[in-house]
């Protein structure tokens, strides 16, 4: 009796694996609901967040300095989420920045940041999933390692003087939770 009940956690314990492990590598992320009109939504944007949403779904190089500069110079609060195209918790989140971005793109500069990841894949990603902002792509990890950042998704936000003055560890689940952290962190801030 006890040998079958060993048996059978084990293969519950392995089919509970196999289902996380599948989700890591879907390719929807597990929404299907279509990204906000970004350009209706963001229309009117002041000028910096604007010259940022025409660099849209681009993957830019540079690195740290780039991005530190970038963030620097904006002269707006800034919300900066670490993400890679395989990273199953980073996919499920997309929708919450997509959400976000086209309801506080006005106020508020978002970033992304891609290391660890292939040019090639995190691009599809990006056309298949589009954001109204750009990502500064690495292949290895010199950004989330500044941060002191380990794992994937993260969020960084800075006040409008480019000062980093919180780190959101893992995923958010929902567009409200993300808002009010935005609001804590970065416009109250600033």
């Amino acid at each position: 009796m006890r040998r079958r009940l060993t048996l059978a956690l084990a293969l519950v314990a392995g089919l509970a694996l196999l289902v996380v492990v599948a989700g890591c590598g879907s390719s929807s992320g597990g929404d299907t609901t279509p990204p906000p009109n970004y350009e209706k939504d963001l229309k009117g944007a002041p000028a910096p967040l604007a010259n940022l949403y025409d660099e849209a779904n681009q993957l830019l190089p540079g690195g740290k300095d780039a991005f530190e500069k970038r963030v620097g110079e904006l002269g707006y609060p800034v919300v900066a989420n670490v993400w890679a195209s395989w990273c199953g918790p980073c996919r499920f989140e997309f929708p919450v920045f997509q959400e976000t971005s086209a309801k506080l793109g006005k106020k508020v500069a978002f970033l992304g940041i891609d290391s660890e990841d292939s040019e090639k894949e995190a691009a599809k990603w990006l056309k298949d999933h589009p954001v109204p902002y750009p990502t500064y792509f690495e292949t290895g990890a010199e950004i989330a390692a500044s941060l002191k950042l380990t794992g994937r998704p993260d969020t960084v936000f800075y006040n409008a003087k480019g000062e980093h003055v919180y780190t959101k560890v893992g995923p958010y689940s929902n567009a409200a939770e993300l808002e009010a952290d935005i609001k804590k962190y970065a416009l109250e801030r600033s």
